[in-house]
């Protein structure tokens, strides 16, 4: 970072003159508060008593003999309380909030999981919770709907544009701009204004640095190569990051949905361009005249038009690679992996692994690939269930 809240050229606060108070407090709060070892502790003792870290890192070893190649180790976020990554970011922003003072927390969700995890935490902390979710999402998602409801947060459909990920992350913006004397907002990915991504990266970077520890058991000193899913990027930046300095071969997947043209996919750093949108500049994906496109995966998670800055740097400096897995290629792992090894992961997830089991045969037995397995598949049942019907 060259300049505070820059990666190389991507970051920034692009917003409103309005917001730009509330940024400031965010940052100095973040700096003055969530930086203290007092506030370490307690999210820590959170992290281990209520989420239930370290979650492990497993061997995969039916799925590994079936590449005939490469060690494959699965770092299960999907073990997470709530059932994915996105605990570990909602438990410091929520934290932080009440340390602030503020009642009040918004935020917006696509796959849904991002949304159960801050209405959970809310919950866990007594504060007044919103969320933002697109009307497509909330179809597609329609248990983790009601998971939000039970925990006592307010859904808020978003009706505009595609209703979808990107649509409600404008709607939640513009929701913060009137309230910011007395709500937070809780941002779920790697993406957004200075501070958002620096400070949901070092959140979350938890899983990284457990993993530097915990892939010692295996006897390995460090993975030949770490792959991970990129929509926004929260959870491969949060493994990448603590590994960034050394020599371990990073990859992130993209979701190529179901062809290269925009609205056909989810690719931002494959297909996008430089813009700014949702108050950062970064890569997106962009029609002719610059105008944010709308995006497609068959995972709700990964279904935003842009990636987060600090990715956009990675990938701009080559320190980490950026490929695609297609919408059939993910179902396809998703299934491999249930049935070889009992685990029924999250359609994100499913990219990362569709495209470790590419690289795998490629590899020696000798050489490993750590992936991150970000979330659980319960979510994704229904969506798999019609695509089958269709099949039939």
């Amino acid at each position: 970072m060259r300049q505070k809240g820059y990666y190389g050229s991507f970051g920034g606060q692009y917003v409103p003159e309005l917001l730009m108070p509330a940024l400031s407090e965010l940052e100095q709060g973040y700096h003055d508060i969530a930086c203290t070892d007092d506030f370490q502790n307690e999210l820590f003792d959170l992290y281990n008593h209520y989420s239930g870290r370290p979650t492990p890192v497993y061997k995969a070893r039916r799925l590994s003999e079936q590449t005939g190649g490469a060690q494959l180790l699965l770092k299960r976020e999907d073990l997470n309380h709530t059932g994915s990554h996105k605990l570990n970011n909602c438990l410091g922003q929520a934290l932080l909030t009440k340390k602030m003072k503020k009642p009040k927390v918004i935020a917006e969700t696509g796959a849904g999981q991002h949304g159960v995890a801050t209405a959970t935490v809310a919950a866990l902390m007594g504060l007044d919770c919103t969320i933002y979710m697109g009307e497509e999402d909330m179809r597609r998602q329609e248990l983790n709907v009601f998971r939000m409801r039970l925990l006592g947060a307010r859904v808020e459909p978003v009706t505009s544009g595609s209703r979808t990920l990107k649509d409600a992350t404008t709607e939640a913006m513009r929701a913060w701009i009137t309230s910011v004397a007395d709500t937070q907002y809780i941002l779920g990915s790697v993406v957004g204004p200075h501070p958002f991504p620096l400070m949901v990266r070092d959140f979350q970077s938890v899983i990284g640095r457990e993993a530097r520890e915990q892939i010692k058991e295996f006897g390995i000193d460090q993975p030949d190569v770490i792959v991970a899913c990129v929509g926004g990027g929260s959870n491969a930046m949060g493994i990448f990051h603590p590994f960034r300095d050394t020599d371990v071969r990073l990859i992130g997947v993209e979701a190529g949905g179901y062809g290269t043209q925009p609205g056909e996919n989810a690719a931002s750093i494959q297909y996008g361009r430089d813009g700014v949108f949702h108050g950062k500049r970064s890569l997106f994906i962009q029609d002719q005249l610059g105008q944010i496109v709308p995006a497609h995966s068959v995972a709700a998670g990964l279904d935003y038009p842009g990636v987060g800055p600090e990715h956009a740097y990675y990938a701009e400096s080559k320190r980490a690679e950026y490929v695609t897995v297609t919408d059939d290629q993910a179902i396809e792992a998703f299934r491999l992996l249930s049935c070889t090894e009992g685990i029924i992961p999250a359609l994100e997830s499913s990219h990362a692994v569709a495209y470790a089991l590419k690289l795998a045969p490629k590899m020696s037995q000798e050489q490993s690939i750590l992936i991150n397995l970000s979330g659980r598949g319960d979510k994704d049942t229904k969506t798999l269930q019609k695509q089958e019907a269709e099949y039939e």
